[in-house]
């Protein structure tokens, strides 16, 4: 926010779930006051039930950024989808289309299973893509098995490692905080966030539990308080749980991105340093 107030421009979101209708609190979607100060892009968008993936996000942001590069210099994007940011940034490599019936059945089965299954799964069925991957990353871990079940093939084969030239310059800044603080504030804004209500936005929603955009921390943990497997109290620890382990594969993943500029979040006048890196 106080970069993009500094030099006039709008914001877009590399979340993807804050682009969903009616997942406001689970998602800490910008506020109305904030999203009335600055123009935000990809936030609050489209209805749950629709899927939005990292191709189809690639298209959407270089749109966004089109519109606004007709009166800025500069756009703020902003948010903690790796593949997201990866695909606006590099573009993706060319695939074929996956059977969205094989892709529901795989979540199902993840859902109920869990992530040993999955890791076992994708080990019997494409080991290239096990030793190289991501293993302890179940998104990641579907997108491959549901890739080698519906084309034969390991996903791994098609990438190509060749980047997409954009007609812009990219500046990447990451933030961190050491690992105690992060989590303390993890488990606060958990906190606030069921103050706020989550759990009266999560009863909303639970008649579309199964829907895969509503498969998110926050949401699957309160899905379960409603179905009597958990207490709240275990649910909200869950919550916690899940998110602090997120926010760990996060940093894992934009750790390996070499071109990433670092910063402690709590440096002081942290917006004019990341303004001078420009």
């Amino acid at each position: 926010m106080d970069v993009a107030a500094r030099v006039g421009t709008a914001i877009i979101s590399a979340d993807s779930r804050q682009c969903y209708k009616s997942m406001d609190i689970g998602t800490a979607k910008p506020s109305i006051a904030e999203r009335t100060a600055i123009d935000h892009y990809f936030v609050d968008e489209f209805p749950f039930t629709q899927n939005i993936t990292a191709a189809g996000y690639e298209a959407l942001a270089l749109g966004y950024l089109d519109k606004i590069f007709t009166t800025h210099n500069t756009a703020v994007v902003c948010g903690g989808t790796g593949l997201y940011i990866k695909a606006l940034c590099e573009g993706l490599d060319a695939m074929p289309a996956i059977d969205t019936k094989i892709d529901e059945q795989v979540n199902e089965q993840y859902k109920e299973k869990g992530i040993a299954w999955l890791q076992h799964a994708v080990k019997e069925n494409d080991p290239l893509f096990y030793t190289q991957g991501e293993i302890q990353n179940p998104m990641r871990l579907i997108r491959a098995l549901v890739f080698k079940l519906s084309t034969g093939e390991s996903i791994t084969t098609y990438r190509t490692g060749i980047k997409k030239a954009r007609p812009f310059k990219i500046i990447k800044v990451g933030l961190e905080l050491p690992r105690e603080e992060l989590n303390l504030r993890i488990n606060k804004r958990v906190d606030v966030m069921m103050n706020e209500g989550l759990l009266d936005e999560v009863k909303q929603l639970h008649p579309y539990k199964d829907l895969k955009n509503l498969q998110t921390v926050g949401y699957s943990e309160l899905f379960d308080y409603l179905e009597g497997n958990y207490s709240l109290e275990e649910a909200v620890l869950k919550i916690k749980q899940n998110t602090r382990h997120y926010a760990k594969r996060q940093m894992t993943w934009f750790k390996k991105e070499k071109d990433v500029i670092w910063f402690n979040a709590n440096e002081h006048n942290l917006a004019e340093q990341i303004l001078l890196l420009k």
